[in-house]
């Protein structure tokens, strides 16, 4: 049994973390099947836009305290660098990724929320890194990816205090985008992925690449591989068709991708 599933709805996947009776806690296995089943949507060609939720009453409730307390240093540092390098592959993934926080996001699963592109939360989310208060630092990219998205002082009160905040309070602060009730979150998430996946997909992953190039490198080199994603857009079907169409007030009913 996978501790990560993946559901086709039409363009969108919708991959769940899947272990409820440890409100999702990431270990090893659960890890190694979240890399999986990235692997397994990025072959699909006919999923679009990934949403990643949890089952139960959890986002990912953080990684797994039993089995992390007994590591060597050595192992710790396999642990931390095997869990960002799947989180990498989250965050660099060439389909567009909307975080449906759908409960506890702490910690691990924190991080994991802000590996994906977009976070949309329940009203329900929690939302922090206590890592501090069990004796640790943030180990799968929280140090660095929080303050790259809340700014730096927001970022050192949340991890050095370990305080857990509100989806409220997250929204304020620019980690999530959008707050809605428990109800209504899945819909709203699958909402934004349809209108994501209605428009052009070259352009939307040449976009979203060149977004995640730039926030890690000046702003001339980042100027650079726009320039170099617009030009490729230009070898497309899809802005031959776009622009033709704008051209003679008309309007494209659907993209090729390609």
């Amino acid at each position: 049994m996978s501790f990560v599933t993946l559901e086709a709805k039409g363009p969108i996947g919708i991959l769940t973390m899947n272990r409820p009776e440890a409100l999702n806690a990431l270990n090893e296995q659960v890890l190694r099947d979240l890399d999986a089943a990235l692997d397994q949507a990025a072959a699909q060609d006919d999923i679009l836009v990934l949403v990643l939720t949890g089952a139960g009453r959890s986002f990912v409730a953080g990684a797994d305290i039993a089995q992390m307390k007994d590591l060597s240093p050595m192992e710790a540092k396999r642990f931390g660098l095997f869990g960002n390098g799947v989180f990498l592959k989250l965050e660099n993934f060439p389909k567009p990724v909307i975080a449906a926080v759908n409960g506890f996001a702490l910690g691990g699963g924190c991080e994991l929320a802000m590996s994906c592109d977009i976070r949309v939360a329940s009203e329900k989310a929690k939302f922090g890194q206590p890592e501090v208060g069990l004796g640790i630092t943030p180990g799968f990219g929280g140090t660095q990816r929080l303050a790259r998205i809340v700014g730096t002082s927001n970022a050192m009160e949340l991890i050095l205090t370990a305080k857990t905040i509100s989806a409220a309070q997250a929204q304020e602060m620019g980690l999530v985008s959008h707050v809605y009730p428990p109800e209504e979150l899945m819909d709203k998430a699958l909402e934004l992925a349809q209108a994501i996946a209605a428009n052009a997909q070259v352009a939307v992953r040449e976009s979203k690449a060149a977004i995640r190039r730039g926030l890690q490198t000046d702003m001339a080199t980042g100027a650079a591989f726009e320039a170099e994603a617009f030009a490729l857009c230009f070898a497309t079907e899809d802005q031959k068709d776009a622009m033709t169409a704008f051209v003679n007030k008309e309007k494209v009913t659907g993209f090729k991708n390609r």
